[in-house]
């Protein structure tokens, strides 16, 4: 009888046995072992994992460390490197001045907008005011126009020339007409642009509120003011904070209004150093990377303090059977007349600066120039169709432009904005989407471990630094092409510049489509998971059959949101200033700023004016379709769809009766 191959060992403490070197023993096991990442699956993994480091520290890390690091790397007039040479130059300098601009504006903003978002709020969705639902529309149309079309409504409203300023100094010849510019005007305007953010959060956190808290104080004679600053407020702290924190964020990263009213504040003044060169100032680029920093130091210290405060967890608990909030009256009869005064001249000021730009959009470029509603003017010739343009030369004679007058849809450069926006926003929209659905699935298979959690805190990361310094990061990094895993290319020279927009679009766009997205996947059933890898199907199977499907209209409503914001975008792209790159509000603001010189452009004003009309239905629809259709539970839609029965019904019983 033959003796089995292999070696015989006594091991200390556990008997006998063998240590086979052959057939189905450990060798094999260990073979398997040395094999597992060549299996299908754990190569998928392993790509992953290195696409993700790839992207995340070449195009989060890497760059914004490179604008860190210039900043000590500026060499002086001996062309000697000099590390505090801009820190000396920003206490010498006006820099400190950018500084304090923008933090007065975003201190001031704290106080004006949440004043009058907490009182649109109060006003349509706690206290019963008449036309409540009119109000409400009107107070919601920031959400639909932003950025530069909300401040060319208000320019066009209250600038030297506007209606409103000309009819009052022609009431008051006193008043001075350039009143609407500065910190002033940009406070204005920014007051009434941000409180779409309390419309949006804090009207859900007060349909929220239990209404039997409400009722148990009204009946041990709590007056309606004294409920709502001891029992109402309380419970909107949380969101109070938050939409504090997001206004001082937004009024010290200002973009638009600082630049077209001219306030000098942090986000402008980067853009214009950033085009400028060491020929026409002392080192623009390293000055414009300190003031990055400085924002982002500012936004870490109050995502910080945010964090801090969530985390103590100051919430108040309701009773187990929730009573839907109604509506309280003002009892005090001039309380209740004051009320409708301040709701009715809030929609006003919300409202003007909408109606007078659809009104004029329809009016010719005489009347938009002068300011001038004409009744016998109205016309479609800043939507669709040209005009030839006739002027008058300095030499005195006339002189005839072919199409100089030009619709938003007949005019070559508008369309091209059109395109560029559209073609860059869908393609950044779907690649956050993407990034963010396969991230969070990984999270939520991972939530129990530390893989998970970084995960999570990688892709919050541009959350941690404001907009302008990732944009800037990109332009100053990759024009260049020393960039070796970009293949040694310059990602902002010619057309390649569309690329780093794109990616600079996603990455901005990462976090927020993270919170949202991951509140998707808290209503997946873990037991639909279980069930479906009980019967053999695989990870990426159970994924795409299970998971997408409950999950895809979450997706869908975060894309669109996504693509609605950088449709209209101005700030980032504006950083990215290029002639292969230019947005569609880009092409529009240039546009106004060389209206009617040389007989071009002449209706750049009214072409702005039906581009904002343009933006609100495109915005419009997309909110209806998210918060509208999108946000309707099955009983509503079955509802609506009996509604929508009976009525066809009792139209088909008119028609019989007739015929």
């Amino acid at each position: 009888m033959n003796a089995p191959r292999g070696k015989y060992e006594q091991s200390k403490g556990h008997g006998t046995g063998y240590v086979g070197t052959g057939g189905h023993g450990a060798g094999n096991a260990c073979t398997g072992k040395r094999l597992g990442w060549l299996r299908p699956a754990a190569l998928v993994k392993l790509i992953g994992i290195l696409s993700f480091a790839y992207l995340f520290f070449g195009f989060m890390v890497l760059p914004c460390l490179n604008t860190l690091t210039s900043i000590f790397t500026t060499k002086n007039a001996s062309g000697q490197i000099d590390p505090w040479a801009v820190i000396r130059f920003f206490f010498a300098g006006n820099m400190k001045r950018y500084v304090w601009n923008s933090l007065k504006l975003a201190l001031f903003l704290i106080v004006t907008v949440n004043v009058v978002g907490v009182s649109a709020v109060l006003l349509t969705e706690y206290f019963d005011i008449r036309g409540a639902r009119i109000l409400r529309l009107g107070y919601m149309t920031t959400l639909i126009y932003s950025g530069v079309a909300l401040v060319t409504g208000y320019l066009f409203l209250y600038d030297r020339n506007g209606i409103l300023t000309t009819a009052l100094v022609n009431a008051f010849p006193g008043m001075n007409p350039n009143w609407f510019s500065g910190f002033n005007a940009v406070l204005f305007t920014m007051t009434f642009a941000c409180t779409s953010n309390h419309m949006l959060f804090l009207r859900n956190a007060i349909r929220g509120i239990d209404y039997n808290t409400v009722e148990a104080a009204r009946n041990m004679g709590a007056k309606p003011f004294t409920v709502l600053r001891r029992v109402v407020f309380p419970t909107l702290l949380p969101t109070m904070f938050s939409l504090t924190v997001m206004t001082f964020i937004t009024g010290l990263c200002a973009m638009s209004a600082p630049t077209l009213l001219g306030y000098d504040s942090i986000n402008p003044e980067i853009v214009r150093l950033a085009g400028s060169s060491a020929a026409d100032e002392a080192f623009p680029q390293a000055r414009a990377a300190l003031l990055s920093i400085i924002l982002a130091v500012f936004t870490i210290l109050l995502l910080t303090v945010l964090s801090s405060y969530e985390r103590k967890g100051h919430y108040l608990s309701v009773s187990k059977t929730k009573a839907r909030l109604q509506k309280q009256k003002i009892t005090n009869p001039i309380a209740n007349a004051l009320a409708h005064l301040y709701a009715y001249v809030l929609f006003v000021i919300y409202m003007t600066p909408v109606v007078m730009i659809v009104v004029f959009s329809f009016q010719t470029y005489g009347a938009i120039r002068m300011k001038r509603l004409d009744p016998g003017s109205w016309t479609l010739i800043n939507f669709f169709g040209t005009e030839d343009y006739e002027y008058l030369t300095s030499r005195g004679s006339y002189r005839l432009r072919k199409g100089s007058i030009s619709g938003l849809f007949s005019n070559e450069a508008t369309l091209g904005g059109i395109r560029m926006s559209f073609f860059l926003s869908a393609i950044a929209a779907f690649l956050a989407c993407l990034i963010v659905v396969i991230a969070c699935n990984y999270i939520f298979r991972n939530r129990k471990n530390l893989k998970g959690l970084v995960m999570e805190y990688c892709m919050l990361f541009p959350w941690l630094l404001p907009t302008i310094l990732i944009c800037y990061s990109y332009r100053t990094y990759f024009n260049s092409e020393s960039i070796w895993y970009v293949g040694f290319n310059n990602l902002y020279y010619g057309e390649r510049v569309r690329l780093l927009i794109i990616l600079a679009y996603t990455v901005v766009k990462l976090p927020f489509s993270l919170r949202m997205i991951k509140a998707a996947f808290y209503a997946i059933d873990e037991e639909l998971e279980d069930a479906a890898r009980n019967l053999g199907s695989s990870g990426l199977r159970t994924f795409l059959q299970v998971k997408l499907p409950i999950i895809l209209p979450s997706v869908l409503a975060v894309f669109a949101l996504n693509f609605n914001a950088l449709f209209t975008e101005y700030d980032m792209s504006a950083t990215f200033a290029s002639s292969y790159g230019t947005s569609y509000a880009m092409v529009i603001q240039s546009m106004c700023d060389e209206e009617g010189l040389y007989g071009y452009n002449v209706n750049a004003s009214g072409r702005r004016c039906a581009s904002t009309v343009f933006i609100m239905l495109v915005s419009g629809l997309i909110l209806y379709l998210v918060y509208g259709v999108g946000g309707r539970d099955l009983g509503e839609r079955l509802a609506l769809k009996e509604k929508r029965r009976k009525r066809l019904e009792r139209i088909k019983a008119r028609l019989g009766r007739g015929l």
